[in-house]
């Protein structure tokens, strides 16, 4: 799996980053994890951009919800101080370099951000002067240092530049002798081996062909084989895909279609960018996710083994608990006999006899099947006992302690072992809570890392506002205060359009974009329905309101002489055209696209229209917070198993948005 951009990768993101943040403004920037920065930018008419930036591995915009330190870093907290509210003038690539650069203006100030995207990677701020004003990370090199206060140089070329390469140059392969032409195209132009395959592909040269056995047609193949990739990439020429293995996992992100990707599953995109967030986002929760994965497994392994040990401890001490109790019980069985033989041993001892002989006599007894001498196994010398067996159970007699000392010695032992039960019981308790913890752990940051999953899909003009598609197809935009109420008729209002209201004070303008094609009339109805049910008689409970609709130039914001009109309020000249009775309820419903999954809502019979996945709501007093939640649950239970976790995972704020004020109940 492909881990960082090479420099194919980064001459396309390049062309795509200066055509899309020049003149952008940069609003923030956080420092994500040791090496990733996030730069918030804005651009004119309210458009905003998120550059990603990951030292030695990737930098495009991105698209994904990323999660803020609360607090910056001092790296971070100098960039913010020399890069806030500046302009974005340039974003290039530092010849056919794996390094991007920001040309920035700020306070008056040029200053660059140039990106390193190879080796461990660096993010270095250098002034108009060409001196470094922080970096990321410092060092002293054989052939450069990057210190603050020094002056700034790049690190040596690698390789020709493959962009201005000439049929002439290209000759100087045959330099190469026997090495092999995949080798040494991958030095020679400093693209590495990958695209060096993918040049020869393109050329149909073996890449084990030697340089010096490659004819003058075989470079003249090779040189347009070159050209032609290259001239893709400074032409602009995109088509961006991510590449998939056999088993649907993603392998590689290019700005273009790879020949030794032709037997993969791919996916195109509209823009490299998208593709680059899409393949670098998700293989890095990817990552991590393994990464907890295999953390979860190795933990719960070892506890495993320790459990085992646990269980095997347990067994042993219950097995040996329940044998001193047994020998104990024995012991006070045969009480008389054993002290019989206790005393006899001593005193046997005692008259001078050795260990031998008392032994041979208690064996004759014991042949001769005389008690007590039956229950005799044996005598050890060196630790003072007397081996007996009874019911067979062998077991020693401490010959220095009477019978009954003895019998209270193994129950003590016994009580030792039951008690070293116990501790293993609580241990392997303690062990079992662990296991489930880390079961429970993993799932839990299994399903975090899951949630950064969530793609944040790049939102439309109109979503600032209340909005709908109404089954016809036509964009219905609606205020949601006075505000948006006076920006929409201001700045949305097109000649063709059809402006609704309710006829309640308290009520939103709404606004058809016909784009020049006449609704019909569901979509009027829809629309009424629309600016009845955003209204303040949701708020109030009705069932009903009347609304009417006019065209554009019966709406002005001049008031008669005298009169005073406040924010978000027009008059209204002419003809009203009635819908009677406009009916309130909401719809709030779920689509899917190839890599969203999105809330929409409107009036019921629109949302049905795009999903079968809805809940309808009329006025009611369930707060928005709470109804939010019960939505959620009813969604996620008519979605199919494979999504229904991500429609768990759906922001309330999502469904919020479109709860009109004052709540509501489900119907």
């Amino acid at each position: 799996m492909k881990e960082e951009m090479n420099s194919f990768d980064i001459a396309a993101v390049t062309v795509e980053l200066d055509h899309k943040l020049k003149g952008f403004r940069v609003d923030n920037i956080y420092q994500i994890n040791p090496k990733t920065l996030l730069l918030n930018l804005h651009g004119k008419e309210g458009a905003r951009s998120k550059l990603l930036i990951e030292a030695g591995r990737r930098v495009h915009i991105t698209f994904y919800e990323m999660k803020k330190p609360s607090k910056p870093t001092g790296f971070c907290m100098v960039l913010r101080k020399y890069l806030r509210n500046s302009v974005v003038e340039k974003v290039e690539q530092h010849g056919f370099e794996r390094i991007i650069e920001l040309s920035i203006l700020g306070r008056g100030k040029q200053c660059r951000l140039v990106i390193e995207v190879f080796g461990n990677g660096n993010i270095i701020l250098v002034d108009s002067n060409g001196k470094i004003v922080q970096a990321l990370s410092y060092k002293r090199m054989r052939d450069r240092n990057v210190l603050r206060g020094e002056n700034f140089h790049y690190p040596p070329q690698v390789g020709l530049d493959p962009r201005i390469l000439d049929r002439q140059k290209l000759g100087d392969l045959k330099n190469y002798g026997s090495t092999e032409v995949v080798k040494a195209l991958a030095r020679f132009l400093g693209i590495g081996g990958f695209y060096a395959e993918e040049v020869l592909l393109h050329s149909g040269l073996p890449k084990n062909k030697p340089c010096d056995s490659l004819s003058t047609e075989e470079l003249d193949v090779l040189f347009k084989s070159l050209r032609r990739l290259f001239s893709l990439v400074q032409a602009g020429h995109f088509e961006p895909y991510v590449y998939f293995d056999e088993n649907g996992k993603m392998v590689d992100v290019a700005p273009f279609l790879l020949r030794r990707y032709g037997n993969f599953k791919r996916v195109q995109f509209d823009e490299f960018n998208r593709a680059l967030d899409e393949f670098y986002s998700k293989t890095s929760i990817e990552t991590q996710i393994q990464v907890v994965k295999d953390y979860a497994e190795h933990e719960i392994a070892r506890l495993e083994r320790i459990l085992k040990d646990q269980e095997e401890t347990l067994r042993e001490s219950k097995q040996k608990a329940e044998t001193y109790r047994k020998i104990g019980d024995l012991i006070y069985q045969h009480l008389g006999d054993f002290q019989l033989l206790l005393e006899k041993v001593m005193t046997e001892k005692r008259g001078g006899k050795n260990w031998k002989e008392i032994s041979e006599a208690i064996m004759k007894e014991k042949s001769e099947f005389r008690a007590p001498s039956i229950y005799f196994r044996g005598l050890n010398p060196q630790t003072l006992e007397l081996q007996v067996s009874v019911d067979s159970q062998s077991f020693s007699l401490n010959l220095r302690l009477s019978a009954q000392k003895n019998a209270a010695e193994y129950y003590e032992l016994a009580k030792k072992a039951e008690k070293k039960a116990e501790g293993a019981q609580k241990a392997i308790e303690a062990t079992r809570e662990q296991m489930e913890k880390a079961r429970l752990l993993g799932t839990e940051k299994i399903e975090k890392a899951s949630v950064l999953s969530h793609v944040g899909r790049r939102r439309e003009w109109f979503e600032k506002f209340r909005w709908f598609y109404s089954s016809q197809g036509l964009l219905v935009i609606g205020g949601r205060d006075a505000t948006t109420n006076e920006i929409i008729v201001k700045k949305h209002v097109e000649p063709g359009d059809i402006v609704f209201h309710a006829e309640i004070q308290g009520a939103p303008f709404v606004v058809i974009k016909t784009g020049g094609a006449a609704p019909s009339e569901q979509t009027i109805k829809e629309a009424a329905t629309f600016a009845a049910s955003y209204s303040s008689a949701w708020k109030v409970g009705v069932s009903s309101v009347d609304v009417y609709w006019v065209r554009p130039e019966q709406v002005s914001k001049t008031p008669p002489s005298g009169e005073f009109l406040p924010k978000g309020a027009f008059m209204i000249y002419g003809t009203k055209n009635y819908v009677k009775g406009a009916v309130l309820e909401v719809a709030i419903g779920l689509i899917s696209d190839a890599q969203n999954l999105r809330v929409i809502g409107g009036p019921p019979e629109s949302v049905a229209h795009y999903t079968g996945n809805f809940v309808q709501l009329v006025p009611g007093r369930e707060t928005s917070g709470k109804l939010a939640k019960q939505i959620r649950e009813r969604l996620a239970s008519f979605s199919s198993e494979k999504i229904r976790r991500e429609v768990q995972k759906l922001p309330l704020e999502d469904i919020q948005w479109f709860i009109p004020p004052g709540g509501g109940t489900l119907k």
